[in-house]
């Protein structure tokens, strides 16, 4: 927890985006993704693939545009950088490897924005550029942050808060996806909590009810090995990659 709260308070960030919480949430998977990076490996690299996939597949390379770049630990930015022209990272937080590698590379710029509010705001203008968006496992995370915040002032959470914004964003990737050459999705969808026997013992939808098509590439990703939660569980995720996410919704 030490490690989470000099993360989030070393972290740049707009005072509105710090209030609500984002931060805060940055710091905490920054601090995760370092304790569990050997069991995340295997499926960090998935995601990479599927990105470099889709970059490969795309015609037109004049621009790319990462929604929910965060950590870039699953965003290949080498192979984007190297295939276009210029490369958007979106995120309501930007941690310092992101800053650091947005530093090193012209083409790389950072842009912080709430997604969560949708298929608003002036980056948006940088999507609809764009030949290329990808929105990289951000889709199950968009709730957290706004619901924590009505917990936090000792409200409950509004019943389809989750839901809605799950099926904004894809309402969004829909809308953009007519308007670019191609989108991208990666997204966990559900979490199994699993004991030393293999025995699944709890099971959670992560998209609120909101369900996807099939993907093209599916996977799991152990997101809390045995030690991180509890000596004698884990938590594992189900994640769906699409490297074209307009022709799976057809």
């Amino acid at each position: 927890m030490l490690l989470a709260w000099a993360l989030s308070v070393l972290n740049p960030a707009p005072l509105s985006l710090r209030r609500l919480g984002y931060v805060r949430q940055s710091g905490l998977l920054h601090a995760r993704s370092r304790r569990c990076r050997a069991a995340w490996a295997p499926h960090l690299a998935r995601a990479r693939g599927v990105i470099t996939a889709a970059a490969e597949s795309t015609r037109q390379r004049r621009h790319a545009v990462v929604l929910g770049s965060g950590l870039l630990d699953d965003v290949p930015l080498g192979d984007l950088a190297r295939l276009f022209d210029r490369v958007s990272l979106v995120d309501a937080a930007h941690p310092w490897p992101a800053r650091l590698a947005a530093r090193r590379n012209a083409k790389v710029a950072l842009v912080t924005a709430d997604i969560s509010a949708g298929l608003s705001g002036s980056w948006t203008d940088r999507c609809t550029s764009a030949d290329l968006i990808v929105s990289a496992n951000l889709l199950s995370q968009l709730p957290l942050v706004p619901i924590d915040a009505h917990e936090a002032r000792g409200r409950e959470a509004p019943p389809r808060l989750g839901a809605h914004l799950v099926d904004a964003h894809l309402a969004a990737l829909d809308a953009l996806a007519r308007r670019v050459e191609r989108v991208c999705l990666i997204t966990d969808t559900v979490q199994r909590e699993e004991d030393r026997t293999g025995r699944t013992t709890d099971s959670r939808d992560l998209l609120f009810g909101i369900t996807v098509p099939p993907a093209e590439a599916t996977w799991d990703w152990e997101i809390a090995p045995f030690g991180e939660i509890g000596r004698s569980h884990r938590l594992i995720h189900r994640v769906n990659g699409y490297t074209d996410w307009k022709a799976a919704r057809r």
